[in-house]
């Protein structure tokens, strides 16, 4: 008969499936390291609420003083900050100008000139239409001219026989 046929005893079965001593020590090293982490959040939760507790009558006391402080430093940051992003962004467009104007092809540039060639041809376009409206309007006021005369001349004439 072969070992694997005989029933096992209840010791052996135990040591069988016993964690091996790596998994003990990561075990051990979680839980300990959990439960250190665990009170250090705990601490810094009691520090918090206890500092709030402390410091609530100062910001309520001196709250006239530290809002509009902090509104004018609000703005003052913020103020520095716009004034930095549109300092780089006029750097940067003009960069992209220079680089457009010395033929180098800045990304976009395609677009530009097209939209170019695009509005030459429509102002030349308008430009031939006020051309032919203003020879047109030139030829009614000549004949406004030569009828508007006529018509005068009936008119008095008209006047005078009555």
């Amino acid at each position: 008969m072969d070992d694997r046929d005989q029933p096992k005893s209840l010791t052996q079965k135990s040591w069988e499936s016993a964690p091996s001593s790596r998994q003990t020590v990561k075990f051990l090293t979680a839980v300990t390291i959990g439960t250190t982490l665990s009170f250090l959040s705990g601490l810094t939760l009691t520090g918090t609420v206890i500092f709030l507790v402390i410091a609530t009558p100062v910001l309520v006391l001196f709250s006239p003083i530290l809002v509009p402080a902090g509104i004018v430093i609000l703005l003052a940051a913020t103020g520095f900050l716009l004034a930095g992003g549109f300092g780089a962004a006029a750097l940067s467009a003009l960069i992209w100008i220079y680089d457009y104007v010395t033929g180098k092809n800045p990304p976009g540039s395609d677009q530009l000139d097209y939209a170019r060639f695009k509005l030459a041809g429509k102002a030349r376009d308008v430009k031939d239409r006020a051309k032919e409206y203003g020879q047109y309007g030139q030829q009614r006021a000549k004949e406004y001219g030569q009828y508007g005369q006529y018509g005068q001349q009936k008119a008095h004439e008209v006047t005078v026989e009555s």
